[in-house]
């Protein structure tokens, strides 16, 4: 089973989101609910093409929250490596 972890960079995003958003108390407890589906199935995210290429994403607990990973298949890790909000211009789900 693949082990998830979340990158400094992710943790540091998430916890910004949370401050500025004032989201629940318990957004982590919901956000690693969100990846638990990367440990059974680790490319269940759709592939992000162009810059974040060869990454992938899943939609956190609110739809606008999308967690950027990668799979790493030697080391058998998903590192979840940073979080957008998907309204923004600057998300890696903007044209």
């Amino acid at each position: 089973m693949p082990e998830v972890i979340v990158t400094p960079r992710a943790e540091r995003d998430i916890e910004e989101a949370i401050d500025f958003l004032e989201l629940p108390a318990n957004s982590w407890v919901r956000i690693v609910r969100s990846l638990r589906v990367l440990e059974t199935f680790p490319s269940a995210g759709r592939r992000l093409e162009g810059r974040w290429s060869p990454s992938r994403f899943i939609t956190g607990p609110w739809p606008w929250m999308i967690l950027l990973y990668r799979y790493d298949e030697v080391s058998d890790q998903v590192l979840v490596v940073a979080m957008h909000d998907a309204r923004s211009q600057s998300s890696a789900l903007s044209s």
